[in-house]
């Protein structure tokens, strides 16, 4: 999830578990555990498919997180020795404010390699889009309540309990939104006989009513859109092309492994002008997509893996997120 819905969704797990004793540091330090996950993106590495399938990998095993725990909350008692009688409380809040980063990542379509270093395998649920504002709007009033009120009362951290409530609630609407957009793609994908090897379910930006659907065929794959509001009970496809035996030729390749690896198989290959491209389906739609990478050439007819690149890739503007809107509510939006 992007940093805002960390950073709140670390200061209201503090608060919830020590704020009543220890004051606003719990939100101070709720912010900052909650940040420290995602600092891994200062991570160089020498290729961008490295940056990017690497992030949310060690930073966010739920293993490492749980071994630095104790280093914080000694480091925080440290600072503030008036606190240190809560010591084993704020070992809890610190640890629950760390593993929540990583669970509300996998709830996103790129997941979190939570089991790090054990297994490397990216866990993703898919149900909200990365940034969503119906899921953190209730923790910035639910943190804003108790920084702003009187410490004399448990009002402000009474209510942002109840933000904290209120979006997890959130949270478990969206699974119930994707287990019923899967089963309407399911009878979809029959009656149409449509053969597939993959299936990707995913909420289009900044919303969960309105779903993106990739499946993943031979020669190409298909793109749709439902909403949770369309009165039909179908998606209509429309199928663009992909040729991924353009990249079995350099089936070799670490890169061309690892991307189709990362993607779970939800890629797209094309050649232009002898480069050899291949485009994660999972973050954009047609025709923008954000992260695209150059994994090969043709010379002389053949094609030979070439050191990565990042593809130049377009991106959608206002238009984009004014059709999604217009998509929530009609099925005819064009």
């Amino acid at each position: 999830m992007d940093s805002v819905s960390q950073i709140v969704l670390g200061a209201a797990v503090s608060e919830a578990v020590i704020g009543k004793y220890v004051g606003r540091k719990a939100l101070l330090w709720g912010a900052v555990a909650g940040t420290l996950p995602d600092l891994d993106v200062l991570v160089p590495f020498d290729d961008p498919v490295k940056n990017f399938t690497y992030h949310r990998s060690f930073s966010h095993s739920l293993f490492l997180l749980t071994l630095i725990t104790p280093a914080l909350t000694w480091l925080i008692t440290k600072i503030h020795p008036s606190t240190g009688q809560y010591r084993n409380r704020w070992g809890c809040a610190v640890w629950l404010t760390l593993i929540t980063h990583t669970v509300l990542d996998c709830f996103t379509v790129y997941g979190t390699q939570i089991f790090w270093p054990f297994s490397e395998y990216p866990v993703t649920w898919s149900t909200v889009f990365i940034i969503d504002p119906m899921y953190t709007i209730w923790l910035i009033i639910g943190v804003l309540f108790a920084l702003i009120m009187s410490r004399n009362y448990d009002t402000g951290h009474r209510l942002n309990g109840i933000g904290l409530v209120l979006s997890s609630i959130y949270l478990l609407f969206t699974v119930g939104g994707k287990v019923y957009i899967e089963s309407v793609v399911e009878s979809t994908l029959e009656r149409k006989q449509i053969s597939h090897t993959k299936i990707m379910t995913t909420p289009a930006p900044f919303n969960t009513l309105l779903w993106r659907i990739v499946i993943v065929c031979e020669g190409g794959y298909y793109e749709g859109f439902y909403s949770l509001l369309d009165k039909s009970d179908k998606v209509q496809f429309t199928r663009y092309p992909s040729h991924p035996g353009l990249a079995a030729e350099i089936q070799d390749s670490w890169t061309v492994q690892r991307l189709q690896w990362f993607t779970k198989g939800v890629y797209r290959v094309l050649e232009k002008e002898g480069e050899i491209i291949m485009t994660d389906l999972r973050m954009g739609q047609e025709p923008f997509y954000t992260f695209s990478f150059i994994v090969g050439r043709r010379k002389s007819g053949k094609i030979t893996s070439f050191p990565t690149g990042r593809a130049p890739t377009e991106r959608g503007g206002t238009d984009q997120i004014r059709w999604v809107w217009e998509r929530i509510w009609s099925e005819t939006a064009r």
